[in-house]
């Protein structure tokens, strides 16, 4: 039987004094009896969003779906209670029924063409013209997004390279949008953006190579950003290993160089940026405040980088934050992470659907 729980403090966003309360794994502002408190005078905040997250892949790819779930609990127990994937080889719908896990926004599979992505993780087109339909059959499958990848090494040029044709870009997004859903790209360089933004682009990931201009245009489009900074670090590492290809060696090398001052020109752009950590494969799960902070040291005040993987987000992936009738997903800390973000490493409660895990 669930408890009635309460709640006294600072609520986030608005940052009243208030008190709440908790019965049904959801979230009442009227008074309720005999509820157990989880403190007074602490600071509540809407459940971490991890906006770019793959419970699903590990370092040699697709995992089991027992795995998929300890990498969620992992995230879970740092404070994310929402999860886009953004790309997934395996079908984790059955870990969408599990209320102890995050709740997972599923964006079906990578796009990509043969031998453009890392094996096993995507479906490979043989021909870019199939793009569209392959769309449309993502689109349904998900809840709301699809992922493509919009650039990949091209070996027979050594360099990134753009896998899609404008026109092809253009049609398959108006075929998501035609069925409700958007769409994302996996983007490094600069090739690809031309033709990713022209088609009518929802989200960028990564966006390494973006231009002041193109930023501009993101702003205007209100096209998202979310550049997985904690990712971007492992650039280096990767051009190391690129021995062969040395113009995608030193390209990464610069991407990665240039990142911070594109991030921090976003933000003064006006571009909606999110926190996503990319967990999985390179990046371990649970490292979303690792995030939060490259994104606050790019720029963001502490304030704008806790919106962007917590209220800001979930307004962004049309999910409640600590509204009356919502589900009681809800971090709870004992002083302000707004003034140290390092706080957010140390709730005094994570609580999901009403059950409290720490």
């Amino acid at each position: 039987m669930e408890k009635t729980l309460h709640a006294a403090g600072v609520i986030l966003p608005g940052g009243e004094p208030r008190e709440l309360w908790i019965t049904g794994g959801r979230i009442s502002f009227e008074p309720v009896e005999d509820a157990e408190s989880l403190g007074r005078d602490v600071f509540l905040v809407p459940g971490l969003v991890d906006a770019h997250c793959h419970p699903g892949i590990g370092v040699g790819g697709p995992v089991s779906l027992e795995e998929a779930a300890d990498q969620a609990i992992t995230d879970r127990n740092a404070g994310t209670l929402l999860i886009r994937d953004c790309g997934l080889p395996i079908d984790v719908r059955p870990l969408q029924r599990r209320a102890d896990l995050p709740a997972i926004i599923r964006a079906g599979r990578h796009l990509a063409l043969t031998k453009r992505y890392l094996p096993g993780l995507g479906i490979e087109l043989d021909d870019p013209a199939q793009l569209p339909e392959a769309v449309a059959e993502q689109a349904r499958a998900g809840d709301g997004w699809v992922k493509l990848v919009g650039d990949w090494i091209d070996r027979g040029v050594g360099d990134l390279a753009p896998l899609w044709p404008d026109d092809v870009l253009a049609e398959a997004v108006k075929v998501a949008h035609d069925l409700g859903a958007r769409v994302t790209a996996h983007v490094f360089g600069e090739a690809a953006l031309p033709g990713l933004i022209a088609a009518g682009i929802d989200c960028l990931e990564h966006g390494t190579g973006l231009s002041a201009d193109q930023l501009a245009e993101l702003a205007r489009h209100d096209v998202a950003l979310v550049p997985t900074l904690i990712n971007i670090e492992n650039f280096p590492g990767i051009a190391d290993k690129a021995g062969k290809y040395p113009a995608y060696a030193a390209h990464m090398r610069a991407l990665h160089a240039g990142v911070g001052e594109m991030v921090a020109s976003a933000i003064e752009a006006g571009v909606r940026v999110f926190a996503g950590s990319d967990a999985g494969g390179m990046v371990e799960h649970g490292r979303l405040v690792d995030e939060i902070e490259a994104l606050h040291r790019a720029g963001m005040t502490r304030e704008q980088a806790l919106a962007s993987a917590s209220w800001g987000a979930r307004d962004w992936l049309g999910h409640p934050g600590l509204d009356d009738g919502a589900p009681a997903d809800l971090l709870v800390y004992p002083s302000d992470p707004r003034e140290d973000l390092g706080v957010l490493r140390h709730p005094s409660h994570i609580v999901l659907g009403g059950v409290v895990y720490a």
